[in-house]
């Protein structure tokens, strides 16, 4: 007799922490990924807990003071929200490339990030605006920085019992924004071979006073680049400091040889990823709009 496989659609946080502490139970947000994951063996989860029926995974909520990102949010519903792209146009241009037009409508930034793959595009745009994600299990909630969340390729840090509820991101400052650029081998629907995630904020002479720069795809999980991070903060998006903050990110890469390209390669697209990126941050945060 086959085993049992159940599938269980909670409406609570409680119910699906419940679930999720049993015996091969998985998160099933868009299942995007993780119906792919079974068709190769990867992955043979035993309980679905579908979790788009809990209310918090599924409120997007641009508040005064930050934005609410719940973790299966449907990726459309990100794209589509005008007031999200007029503040972070960086965090939606990545949301924006995961998979096609139609896979937008059930992934979501939540299970893009849980998935812990080292060239996902949401992991440095979130990285880059000092998202925080907020995790529920059976000893409560705890929060921890998105750069802090993936361990590994396909590793992340949530225990038994607990799932990622969602996101939150503080408002940027007046004069802040942010971009995120990847190279991929081909025009559309591919995986990086580098993503770069770029923000700044400007003083009322339009220097930087804080930036951060995340970059995927050049390691095992994403990289804060702190050295490209300080090439900017005290410039005016001048080459030089584009260029110095594209020659960090090159040397603070780790990445590996692939089908999608060499280490030389990967770390040289690094840097121009970082300097275009970098550009177009600065541009956005002195008011000239998405670059």
């Amino acid at each position: 007799m086959l085993d049992e496989i159940r599938y269980e659609a909670p409406t609570s946080l409680a119910r699906a922490i419940e679930l999720l502490s049993e015996s091969g139970a998985r998160v099933l947000a868009g299942g995007t990924d993780l119906l792919v994951q079974m068709r190769t063996g990867r992955a043979a989860p035993r309980v679905f807990v579908d979790v788009k029926r809990i209310p918090e995974t599924m409120r997007l909520e641009l508040g005064p003071t930050e934005l609410w990102l719940g973790a299966a949010v449907p990726a459309a519903q990100v794209t589509e929200h005008r007031d999200i792209g007029r503040v972070w146009p960086g965090l939606v241009e990545a949301v924006d490339l995961i998979g096609s037009t139609q896979i937008q409508g059930r992934a979501s930034v939540g299970g893009n990030v849980c998935n812990a793959s080292p060239a996902a595009d949401t992991t440095p745009a979130l990285c880059a605006v000092s998202a925080r994600c907020v995790i529920a299990g059976p000893r409560g909630q705890r929060e921890v920085p998105v750069e802090q969340f993936n361990t590994g390729p396909g590793k992340n840090s949530l225990a038994r019992g607990e799932l990622l509820v969602g996101f939150r991101i503080a408002r940027p400052a007046a004069r802040a924004s942010d971009a995120y650029l990847r190279f991929i081998p081909r025009t559309e629907m591919d995986i990086a071979v580098v993503g770069a995630g770029v923000s700044v904020a400007l003083d009322s002479a339009g220097r930087c006073t804080a930036a951060r720069v995340a970059l995927g795809a050049v390691a095992p999980t994403v990289i804060l680049v702190s050295d490209s991070a300080g090439a900017l903060i005290g410039s005016r998006g001048e080459d030089a400091a584009l260029t110095r903050a594209g020659d960090a990110a090159s040397a603070a890469a780790r990445p590996i040889s692939d089908k999608r390209g060499t280490v030389e390669y990967r770390r040289r697209i690094a840097g121009v990823l970082v300097r275009r990126a970098a550009a177009a941050a600065f541009e956005r945060a002195r008011g000239g709009g998405t670059a």
